[in-house]
């Protein structure tokens, strides 16, 4: 199928490899086109087939997700990292994120949430599981503090403002506009107009810029978390 999600896969647990690409590869518009057991092929081979999408473990010999991430998006910017990681894993989480990852998925999660993760990055949007989204942010912004702001914040109108807020506390753009009493397609254009003036290429690049330069304090997310 030409239109297909291509993905390359990178997880150093053949068993775990199989398994996701089973799942991924049923799917009529997803074609797991290679591979990898570690990182450094990972790489290799993102180089090679230039994937919509690359699904990494986060913990890999040779490299690890977090470094992964790097190499791949310094090779093509337009690729879409999507992380693998496990609660025992969060602490590298927060450095994937700002290794450029358009988001995470926890390794237990169901068939279809996997699918869909793999859409929704593919398509241009991030994605944080919400299971985890408020407090391992605000945990890992809250432990590397700046009081840099960040060019474009103070062009940002206070609607605007108000949903960068509620971005970063890990709301979906339904959420939003339930909250602030608007139409999801209003958020929609909130959300694109933010990420322009701040310079971000998706909503978990402003998550972490967010957090790492004030403008939302780890007191501000609570401890619920929205549900999916």
């Amino acid at each position: 199928m030409t239109d297909a999600i291509t993905v390359v896969l990178a997880d150093d647990q053949r068993l775990v490899r199989d398994g996701l690409c089973a799942i991924l590869d049923a799917e009529p518009d997803i074609d797991v086109v290679a591979e990898a057991g570690d990182g450094r092929e990972a790489v290799d081979l993102v180089l090679r087939h230039r994937p919509a999408v690359v699904l990494l473990d986060i913990r890999m010999p040779s490299l690890d997700g977090i470094q992964a991430s790097r190499e791949v998006l310094a090779l093509d910017p337009s690729a879409r990292v999507l992380i693998l990681t496990t609660f025992d894993t969060d602490e590298y989480v927060y450095g994937a994120l700002r290794a450029g990852a358009s988001g995470f998925l926890l390794k237990d999660a169901p068939a279809d949430q996997l699918v869909a993760a793999v859409r929704i990055v593919a398509r241009g949007d991030a994605l944080i599981d919400p299971a985890i989204t408020r407090r391992l942010i605000s945990r890992f912004a809250a432990a590397e503090p700046s009081n840099r702001a960040p060019a474009g914040l103070d062009e940002l109108t206070p609607r605007e403002r108000d949903v960068l807020r509620l971005v970063a506390r890990g709301f979906s753009n339904a959420e939003i506009a339930a909250d602030l009493v608007i139409e999801e397609n209003t958020v929609k254009t909130h959300v694109s107009r933010i990420l322009a003036k701040l310079g971000l290429r998706d909503r978990v690049q402003a998550v972490v810029l967010a957090y790492e330069c004030g403008f939302v304090t780890p007191g501000d997310a609570g401890d619920q978390v929205p549900g999916p």
